[in-house]
């Protein structure tokens, strides 16, 4: 659910048993930066690139957001979010990578920079989606 969103920033609220991944991407915005968030998360996959795939660790028990940052890209029609995000258990050990999933648990609250003039895409590279930015008129094929 959104709380407030402007033209160029917005503010997010997740309740309770929403799914984080998930809500990021049906938002309607066709691209944003993601430039923090903090509440709580359970069920989380956090991943690491090796070079060549994810690996994933998994935290089941409820534990503190501690920072999230990333970007939603258009893929076609979809929606691809790429964070990274913090996260500390009750024994405070802060654990963090790519964010594969995760359950708000309680409350999260996310700060998004939307660009009007910028559209952020992902397109194929050697069989990755990689992020290309562009400025608006070059994206709508104006010049």
């Amino acid at each position: 659910m959104i709380d407030a969103i402007a033209r160029e920033d917005g503010f997010l609220r997740l309740a309770d048993g929403e799914d984080l991944v998930a809500a990021l991407g049906r938002l309607a915005v066709e691209s944003a930066v993601i430039l923090a968030g903090i509440g709580m998360v359970r069920d989380a996959a956090i991943g690491y690139w090796n070079g060549t795939q994810y690996g994933t660790t998994r935290l089941d028990e409820p534990a503190e957001l501690l920072s999230l940052q990333g970007n939603i890209a258009r893929h076609g029609q979809e929606r691809i979010v790429h964070a990274h995000l913090c996260i500390a258990g009750a024994d405070g050990v802060a654990r963090g990578g790519h964010l594969m999933a995760a359950t708000v648990h309680n409350t999260a609250e996310i700060a998004l920079r939307l660009a009007p003039e910028i559209v952020l895409e992902r397109i194929e590279e050697d069989g990755r989606l990689v992020l290309r930015p562009r400025l608006r008129a070059a994206a709508d094929g104006e010049d």
